[in-house]
């Protein structure tokens, strides 16, 4: 799914206009954006959590000449899946 498509979907099943759909998921994901730049977690209860995690330097390859760079370290975004979610994704079979 895309992001017009769950706004579209929104739209729909909420009965508003694709403008007032688009602004309210562009809130939801420009939230959890700002909260990440400011280096917090966003735990969405049966969801999962979206959080910063450092990133430690390290020495690879140039993909176009082969020679070693080293990558300076950082962060980056990160996301754990809730209980919900995983179950959600592999439903346990009942026997």
């Amino acid at each position: 799914m895309t992001k017009s498509e769950l706004i579209a979907l929104y739209a729909k099943t909420r009965k508003r206009s694709r403008r007032e759909a688009e602004e309210d998921v562009n809130f939801v994901f420009n939230t959890i954006r700002d909260t990440l730049a400011e280096n917090e977690k966003v735990v969405l209860t049966g969801f999962g959590t979206f959080d910063v995690r450092d990133r430690k330097a390290k020495r690879c390859l140039n993909p176009r000449t082969g020679d070693p760079i080293q990558l300076p370290p950082g962060k980056a975004p990160a996301f754990k899946a809730g209980r919900g979610l995983k179950e959600a994704v592999n439903p346990k079979k009942k026997d």
